[in-house]
């Protein structure tokens, strides 16, 4: 079962509410009325500015490829100044303290100097006191596809190749005192583990005998308490920026059992559960086996009752891991060049997290927050050697249907590490609690004292805080620096000739016009409107006008605002002006020839009217900017196009990542719509939205009569995005427990101090990545925790923190590394990593690098897993589809050769790769195939009333194709459905409507609803498939002799085209190395 995400049930109390659909509590504070004191903002640190796109944090990411120790170049630095926040933004907080995994600032190659060129990944930073020549690991991190099977499939394989036995850590806890499941076979356990939300409790029984919490801090520090002043400071409160999400993953070391547990399981206290019988004086803050403390203390007596903590109950997780079995299945190797059929016929689900299952249960759901390897290696040495990534991919502002909202005058933090309680702290007794990241004890506040849930005071434990590893609270004034901004939308349009011809306007106007009244937000408001050709219009929307007014500014050079209070307006108030100028606009330039574009210019008039508030502005634009700042010259040569050398991937100027840049400061975020049939160095534009946390879409030759499926395309997506909700003036920080920490974050974003991501708007689309390494060893921890805080503004004015905590098992050998690898996170990191190479060195390096990730990875399971060498292709189960997805990612149009892909769009796929949740970046990666003419209700979903045919997922084969079939394949942004020559007349006529395969048309991109059973079941999977994602993507309809055939073929990841290798020849290339 996956990590389900837990909600304790709508509350009706006002301490705690259930969120509306747009996660949002209904009540609406009111306007700016009351001013709060402006912060000072602390002092800019100068040089903790990094301005490249995955932004490196640190000198010590050594690449290190076969004999040669390189110094992986961060991205040259901005040689500009750096942008200093004067505006009304919130400022930042100095940088976390030492344990929340802060970062050392990145240190840079000289503006100008070119980074030496590299073509293997070293996934850690080399802690400085190894030698590093022994651990070279390439782009390493994969993906651990590792699902692990529910036990009833698994064959009664009980001894893996390389045993598995666990043997205790010298000088470590008694065995029992761990997270991970003992033996090969359960334990009998006398006295059952009571369920996490039993309908009712027996009240609790004497307090057990003391023990400390399973997870023991190496060291408490002695002056711990001299610092508690200085870090309740409100300086060191999250950036006090809009409302934070917080999202906290924990992870647990797997300490060796060499035998099941005593039948009468003593429950070790680890994470919480009861209360020591010691005076609060005793308590056991040293590590157990240090003089005066007796190992003997730390079991339960028997008959105690257990007290439950929702978190990270370490004294559950004694009870016996019955997965061992399932263990061996994970462990099996798989021979690739003899297994045909390794793709399974269901979506992969992520492996999951060898945890008691009662702290599996409080995990935090994986399509949230993933982790490339749910077993953590204890040491960065293991991790080496497993030449796999260690990262973290989040989705943190996801739409969620079920989000506990807490609202309480006290938000609970660790006094040390500013982590938020959560699922996986402990509980020494009802006053104290230890932090699972840096172990530091804490108080429990008296408010905390009472749930609101249950309505009973004295169960800290039980609050939802510490029930739900998902959660938002409502943040008190202290978490402001100024009073939350409205929301504030500016809309920027090209109206040159070009872009009047394609004819977006009309759709885009009218889609405004529709969506109005559902655009996010509250009586505050704000929308206005800009165009642009040679010159910039603004439009004067003032009350008491009868029609708006126009202003023209043509001096471009020099932009200024002609009466900026009239032209971003308040909503409500001006509504009906707003209408009339919607539906004005698509005739206004009809008779435009002019044909240049000032887009620079436009977007600084944007950024200087945005200013004062901060907000989005959505530009749209059809060509490469040709006056004013900002202007570009084409640098695509097509005949060029095919070969890996000398694209263009870097952007041709600063200008606009600068511009990005004083916007992030002054919280504006900017989306770029770019709808263009010639190439307009989208390298160079996209950064106005990577650096200020905006979006990019790109509708490739738009244009509303030659290609009409664009025109829905836009229609859905821009509806999509104008009433999705949004967040405002956002900062998030990911921690982890000590030990750990993180390099390098990936995603659209601006990194301000070493570890904290400035996000102007956050949307529910977007997704990030980061890379980690083992800083110290993870020695006596059986878990490690995770946990991301978003802190951001809602459209109705309320601050926010979204917090996400994931907790993982600490591992100390490499098999249980590699059974937990999870082979799409890691795919996912590795795609982020290789567009950073493609941009910093060459795309050819990017590629060398994705190949060996995968001939180290399988390297070094073969020399140091393996007992016997076999002959063959030989992965472990949990990365058997890790070549595949590497093919999948080389064919992928971002890292292809030899096509004639266009640069745009090649550049518009890393975008994408950069900011898309792993689940729909995989599917652009690897496709799924359905065959669809045979299409029942067997094993069919039912939804709303609705049943949704589940077909078997086919492997990306034309071998899997049959000519009297009929195939949909579900690329992500786009679909085909493949019509046989030979297929049957029942489906042509019943499901497309024509009498024969010969009178299909053409073009034909919808199917009609007709009233016939195999009609309603294919466009019920389809509509199905086409809910679950933010895009559109269009159906095209292909038959054998279709000019799309060659797009549908293309996507065949198995075969071998011109340019790249069959499954099978990549297979055989990766064996030959692996085998030198």
């Amino acid at each position: 079962q996956l990590a389900s995400f837990i909600y304790n049930g709508p509350v009706q109390n006002q301490l705690m509410h259930s969120s509306d659909g747009q996660g949002y509590s209904p009540s609406v504070p009111g306007s700016y009325s009351h001013q709060m004191p402006a912060k000072v903002p602390p002092h800019q640190a100068s040089g903790q500015y990094n301005y490249s796109g995955s932004q490196n944090v640190s000198q010590l990411n050594n690449f290190q490829g076969p004999g040669q120790t390189l110094n992986r170049p961060p991205v040259a630095p901005f040689s500009g100044s750096p942008v200093q926040q004067t505006g009304p933004g919130p400022q930042v907080l100095p940088p976390a303290l030492p344990n929340s995994a802060a970062i050392s600032s990145a240190g840079g190659f000289p503006p100008g100097a070119s980074p030496p060129v590299l073509s293997n990944w070293q996934y850690g930073q080399t802690p400085v006191s190894q030698p590093g020549g022994s651990q070279t690991s390439h782009l390493a991190q994969g993906t651990g596809t590792g699902s692990a099977q529910p036990p009833s499939s698994l064959s009664g394989n009980t001894n893996p190749p390389g045993s598995y036995q666990y043997a205790a850590s010298p000088g470590g806890p008694p065995l029992q005192n761990s997270y991970m499941k003992p033996g090969s076979a359960p334990p009998p356990v006398t006295q059952p583990l009571t369920p996490l939300h039993p309908p009712s409790r027996p009240p609790l029984g004497p307090p057990p005998v003391g023990g400390p919490p399973l997870i023991r801090p190496s060291t408490l520090a002695a002056g711990a308490p001299n610092t508690q002043s200085l870090l309740n400071s409100a300086a060191n409160r999250e950036a006090t920026v809009p409302q934070q999400f917080i999202l906290t993953l924990c992870l647990p070391l797997a300490t060796p059992h060499p035998s099941p547990a005593p039948p009468n399981l003593k429950m070790n206290r680890s994470v919480g559960y009861s209360y020591p019988a010691l005076p609060p004086g005793y308590q056991n803050t040293s590590p157990p086996g240090a003089p005066g403390v007796q190992t003997s203390a730390l079991q339960y007596p028997d008959g105690s009752k257990h007290f439950h903590q929702p978190a990270l109950g370490t004294n559950h997780l004694t009870a016996s891991m019955a997965g061992l079995n399932l263990q061996q299945e994970g462990l099996k190797p798989v021979n690739l060049l003899q297994e045909r059929n390794i793709l399974p016929t269901t979506l992969l689900k992520p492996p999951v997290p060898n945890l008691h299952e009662e702290i599996q249960k409080l995990n935090c759901n994986p399509e949230l927050f993933r982790c490339t390897l749910t077993n953590i290696p204890q040491t960065q040495a293991l991790l080496n050697k497993a030449k796999l990534p260690l990262g973290l991919l989040l989705h943190p502002f996801k739409d969620l249907s079920q989000l506990p909202v807490v609202t309480s005058s006290t938000i609970v933090r660790c006094r040390s590490c500013r982590t938020y309680i959560n699922p996986f702290v402990s509980f020494l007794d009802q006053r104290r609690w230890k932090c699972n990241l840096c172990y530091r004890v804490n108080d429990v506040p008296e408010e905390f004292m009472y749930n609101p849930v249950t309505r009973v005071y004295g169960e800290p434990h039980k609050r939802p805080e510490v029930q739900n590893a998902t959660i938002e609270f409502m943040a008190p004034s202290e978490y402001m620096l100024r009073p939350p901004q409205p929301p504030v939308y500016l809309f920027v349009f090209d109206v040159s000739h070009n872009a009047i011809e394609t004819g977006y306007l009309n759709t885009v106007c009218q889609t405004l016009l529709d969506n109005l009244d559902l655009l996010p937000g509250n009586t505050r408001t704000k929308i206005g409107f800009i165009t642009f050709d040679s010159t910039i219009h603004f439009y004067s929307l003032q009350e008491g006008l009868s029609q708006p007014q126009m202003l023209i500014v043509s001096d471009i050079e020099d932009v200024f605002i002609p009466m900026p209070e009239n032209l971003l307006v308040n909503l409500n108030e001006n509504k009906e002006l707003i209408q009339d100028l919607l539906k004005t606009l698509p005739q206004m330039f009809t008779k435009s020839l002019e044909t240049q574009s000032a887009l620079g210019p436009a977007l600084q008039a944007a950024f200087k009217l945005m200013s004062p508030t901060g907000g989005r502005i959505s530009v749209f634009q059809t060509q490469l900017p040709s006056v004013g700042m900002g202007a570009l010259k084409s640098r695509e040569e097509p005949n060029q196009r095919a070969t890996a050398k000398d694209i263009h991937l870097t952007p041709s100027t600063d200008f606009y990542k600068k511009l990005a840049l004083d916007c992030s400061g002054q919280q504006v975020a900017v989306d770029l719509f770019l709808l263009s049939g010639q190439y307009s160095d989208l390298a160079s534009l996209g950064c106005i939205s990577r650096y200020s946390a905006g979006s990019v879409y790109y509708y490739q030759s738009y244009h509303h009569k030659h290609n009409p499926v664009q025109v829905e395309k836009l229609q859905k997506e821009l509806k999509r995005y104008l009433t999705r909700k949004i967040g405002f003036e956002a900062v998030m920080r990911i921690r982890c427990t000590k030990g750990l920490s993180i390099h390098t974050f990936h995603g659209n974003f601006f990194v301000r101090s070493t570890d904290l991501l400035s996000l102007p708007n956050v949307n529910p689309d977007a997704g990030y990545a980061v890379q980690m390494s083992v800083e110290e060893s993870l020695t006596d921890m059986q878990v490690v925790s995770f946990q991301s805080a978003l802190l951001y503004t809602s459209s109705k004015g309320e601050r926010r923190i979204r917090v996400h905590t994931m907790c993982l098992p600490v591992v100390t050998t490499l098999s249980d590394v590699y059974l937990g690898a999870d082979v799409q996170a890691i795919t996912g990191l590795l795609a982020n990593m290789a567009v950073d190479r493609s941009v910093s060195a060459t795309l050819s390096d990017a590629r060398d690098a994705l190949v060996n990730a995968v001939i180290d990875s399988l390297s070094a399971y073969r020399s140091s897993v393996l007992s016997i060498q076999q002959p063959g292709l030989m992965a472990p189960h949990s990365l058997r589809l890790f070549p595949l997805y590497v093919l999948a990612l080389l064919k992928q149009k971002a890292f292809q050769t030899g096509t004639t892909a266009r640069l745009d769009e090649r550049i518009f796929t890393m975008c994408q790769v950069k900011n898309q949740p792993l689940v729909y970046l995989m599917l652009m990666t690897h496709p799924s195939l359905y065959r669809v003419d045979n299409l029942t209700d067997e094993g069919a979903l039912n939804i709303n009333d609705r049943t949704i045919p589940q077909p078997p997922i086919l492997q990306l084969s034309v071998e899997k194709l049959s000519r009297d079939g009929a195939y949909l394949m579900d690329a992500g942004s786009v679909m085909f459905l493949w019509i046989g020559k030979n297929c049957g007349q029942n489906f042509i006529s019943q499901v497309l409507g024509v009498p024969n395969y010969g009178s299909i048309p053409q073009n034909m991109t919808h199917l009609p609803e007709l009233e016939t059973a195999e009609s309603i079941r294919t466009i019920s999977f389809i509509s199905w498939l086409r809910e679950q994602r933010p895009f559109f993507p269009i159906l095209y309809i292909v038959k054998d002799d279709s000019p799309l055939k060659s797009s549908f073929l293309q996507n065949m990841i198995e075969d071998r085209t011109e340019s790249a290798l069959s499954y099978y020849e990549f297979l055989l290339h990766i064996q030959q190395q692996v085998n030198k």
